[in-house]
Parts: structure tokens; C-alpha cells; sequence
């Protein structure tokens, strides 16, 4: 019922009668360099959101006219069933799935030639480039649907939303349990394991993305994936990991000393870190716009290695000459759904910010309910960055060279929780410890 719903607002956005239709291919196994090494499957998520379908080889036909759903699947042969061991039936696909129409694969143009669309609207070349191929005079649109789906996927429906939550709940026991095991000496790959074991135990077997299990200096790089290093005692650890569930992404990060213990300086940043996500939190409401929760973190964080003396000068200052870029050089979140980083981040004619470190924020656009954003500040000590800017006469003026050329070995600190935009407010989905004291009594004990 929850695919029926969508293809409905989908629908929705086309004008009654018009004709044509919506042609999507699934996604296909992937092999590695040509050799018969299988990648993990994992649906195109527009065609999972229409279909939920999580099967290779299929493609759709949507016609508008009729609002009738075509499913086309691959007519598989004995041989299939030797290698893979099972063939399904057609009866079996259509009690699975229920389209209006069940095909083959190789029935797309006879199917085509029976609607008689006129215009065919897909999601990209490749799909145009075969409709176009069936030289029938169909004409291909590969941009008003990528435009409907993405404004259809922005707003999670009550259906998507308590997917998620069960994602939510099996990633915040995965961290929880990393929080339990990690001690000094341990591979960082080792964690990875853990982490996986927890929601392969719990039936969530697809990753959201290539997540990040990184020791020490590690997590200063922002998408550190080798997670081969050895965890130092003393040193910070930051995981930024998650699964899915049928589909819907999972994605957290917490940041803690491997032994248990915060130094002060590892406190005093984990504090201005944690000070700046739960003010963003609480500003999470309609209307509220990315760009000014993203500035509003920035003003905290920055407030907060002013007080730990690894900043001199002004607020005022150090915000205008965009100091907390060499601090905070991502942006402070992104929408969440079938994707990590889900669709409809930047609505047609909103153009990124052309300033260092918000440049890359990921959602430039008020919060309206329904939208699920991930809030994650993060504070890095980043040499690349820091020693131009130590090398430099206006930047350096605000910044303890002593203090911050000890650190080039901190590492980063990053904490995110993810949001759900209701009516009144928030939802806050992730319930990982994230207390500095809450989180040495675990890791301790």
C-alpha cells in the first residue's frame, strides 16, 4: 500500500488525462572489473520509492492517462536456477508486488506500442537513450521527473517515517555496543565488525553508506573509510556509520576517548561540539532555514574554542572573517530517506552560498514538516588548513598558534543525530548516549 501511495502522489502532479508515461529501469547486479564477482545488490532508490521492488532487471511503465502501473520482470530459464537456485513464477511477482500489468522485460516495446505515450518521461540518458532507441517516435523527458520524484520524496509519509525508525533503533543499539567494546589497541576494523554484526543480527544486512570507524588523527579526514588503523590510548574515536531498513538510511555519529577518560582540551571541544548540536535541535521548527542553523552551530562552536583559549578576538570577528571554516568545513546536515544524502537538498534556482565552509552545506531551504535532516556539527583539526591560515596575516591574528600546532593530531569531533520536522517542532530519531559523562561510564565499565 505504501508504493500504491506514492505512485498516487505521483500521479498527483501530472494534469488529469494527460497523456504519456513514466518509464524507469531498475538497477542491475553490478560485477566487479569484469570478472563474475557480485556486488552486493541494492535498488535504484526512485524505482524502490514507486515499486518496492528490490530485484534486479526490472523496469516500469506508469501510464498517466489511466494512472495503470506496468511492472516488467526478467524471464528467467532453468540455467538461472542452477546458479541461483530458485526462478519466480509469475504468479509469484504479482502476489508479491501487485502491479495493474505484469510483464517481461522483453515486452517493453509492445507495451509501449499499445499506450501510444507520445511523450516518455525517464530519469536519465540512459533510459531516454533506450525509449529513443525503440525509434517509434516516442519523445524522451529526462527532467520533469526527476523534479516530481524529488518533490515527492522530500516529505517521508507516516509509512516511510516509521521505517526509519526501526532503522533509528538498530543503528542507535549498533553505536551504543561500539560505545561498550572499544578499548586501546583494538583495529578500528575490528569496531566495523561489531558494528555490522549488531544489525546483521537484527536483519538489517545493507549499509547506508561506506561508514567511518576512525582513531586519532583519522578523524580529521571528513569520509575516512580504510578503517585499518590501530586505536592509540588517548585517542578520540569518531564513528560515522549506519544501516537501512528496507531501504530507509540510518545515520549517526558519536565521538569518545577510547580509554574512558576525556583530557581537557578533548572535553572542552566535545562540549562546544555538543553545545552547538543541541541548540540546533531546539531550533529545528517550519520556516526555520538550513543556512541559519548552519551559521548559528558555527557561532557556538566558535564561542567554545574561544573559551578553551585555541581562538583570540571578537565573536563578531572571527564569524565575519569565516574563522569557523577552518574548524567546521562541511555542512551542518542533509535531507535523509532512500538516500543518505537524499534528494531535494537545493530546490531548481536556490544556488549554494558562496562562502567558505557553508558553501557545502547539503539543504539550503526551510524546514517544513515531513523533512527528515541530519543535524551534525563537528570541530576538526585539520593541518592543511590550519598551517596556511597560521602562515597568514589576517586570519592568524585570531587564532593561539602555541596551542593549535599541538593539535595537529587531535583528530575531529563530530556528533549527528537525525530529525524529523513535525507540525510543532521536532522528532529526534537517534538515542545514542551523547552525555561526556554518560559516555565515560559506559566506555569504562
Amino acid at each position: 500500500m505504501m508504493h500504491q501511495n506514492h505512485r498516487k502522489k505521483l500521479f498527483s502532479l501530472f494534469e488529469e488525462n494527460q497523456s504519456g508515461v513514466v518509464f524507469i529501469q531498475g538497477s542491475d547486479i553490478l560485477y566487479r572489473n569484469e570478472t563474475d564477482y557480485e556486488y552486493s545488490f541494492r535498488q535504484e532508490s526512485n524505482f524502490w520509492y514507486l515499486t518496492g521492488v528490490n530485484e534486479p532487471d526490472c523496469a516500469l511503465i506508469l501510464d498517466l492517462k489511466t494512472e495503470e502501473y506496468h511492472l516488467f520482470v526478467p524471464n528467467r530459464d532453468a540455467q538461472y536456477a542452477v546458479w541461483h537456485g530458485y526462478v519466480k513464477s509469475r504468479e509469484a511477482w504479482q502476489e508479491q508486488y501487485n502491479p495493474d500489468h505484469l510483464h517481461f522485460t522483453n515486452e517493453i516495446l509492445t507495451v509501449m506500442n499499445e499506450i501510444k505515450p507520445g511523450k516518455v518521461y525517464c530519469l536519465n540518458e540512459a533510459d531516454a537513450e533506450l525509449v529513443e532507441d525503440l525509434d517509434r517516435g516516442f519523445e524522451a523527458d529526462i527532467e520533469t521527473l526527476q523534479d516530481a520524484l524529488t518533490y515527492c520524496r522530500v516529505i517521508k509519509t507516516d509509512e516511510e517515517l516509521e521505517y526509519m525508525r526501526k532503522s533509528a533503533r538498530i543503528n542507535n543499539l549498533a553505536h551504543t555496543e561500539v560505545m561498550k567494546a572499544i578499548k586501546p589497541g583494538m583495529h578500528e576494523y575490528e569496531l566495523k565488525a561489531l558494528f555490522t554484526k549488531i544489525h546483521y543480527e537484527n536483519g538489517l544486512q545493507q549499509d547506508a553508506y561506506n561508514g567511518i570507524f576512525a582513531g586519532g588523527k583519522n578523524g580529521a579526514i571528513l569520509h575516512y573509510v580504510e578503517n585499518n588503523s590501530r586505536i592509540k590510548d588517548g585517542d578520540l574515536f569518531l564513528i560515522d556509520a549506519g544501516h537501512e531498513y528496507e531501504g530507509y538510511a540510518s545515520d549517526i555519529t558519536r565521538t569518545f576517548p577510547a580509554n574512558g577518560t576525556f583530557t581537557d582540551i578533548q572535553a572542552g571541544v566535545y562540549d562546544a561540539v555538543l553545545n552547538a548540536l543541541n541548540s540546533c535541535i531546539e531550533s529545528v521548527d517550519v520556516g526555520v532555514k538550513m543556512e541559519d542553523l548552519h551559521l548559528s552551530a558555527a557561532r557556538t562552536m566558535m564561542q567554545g574554542l574561544k573559551d578553551i583559549g585555541l581562538l583570540k578576538g571578537s565573536l563578531d570577528d572571527i564569524m565575519e572573517n569565516d574563522i569557523f571554516a577552518l574548524f567546521f568545513p562541511h555542512g551542518l546536515g542533509h535531507f535523509l530517506g532512500l538516500d543518505t544524502h537524499d534528494v531535494g537538498g537545493y530546490p531548481k534556482g536556490v544556488e549554494r552560498i558562496d562562502r567558505p565552509g557553508i558553501k557545502f552545506l547539503r539543504v539550503r531551504r526551510d524546514l517544513q514538516p515531513g523533512m527528515v535532516i541530519t543535524i551534525e556539527p563537528g570541530i576538526y583539526f585539520i593541518p592543511a588548513l590550519l598551517i596556511p591560515a597560521l602562515e597568514d596575516d589576517t586570519q592568524s591574528q585570531f587564532l593561539n598558534a602555541d596551542k593549535l600546532t599541538n593539535l595537529f593530531d587531535f583528530g575531529g569531533i563530530r556528533i549527528e543525530d537525525n530529525i524529523v520536522v513535525t507540525e510543532n517542532g521536532y522528532e529526534n530519531m537517534t538515542d545514542v548516549p551523547k552525555d561526556r559523562n554518560e559516555l565515560e561510564k559506559i566506555i569504562s565499565s
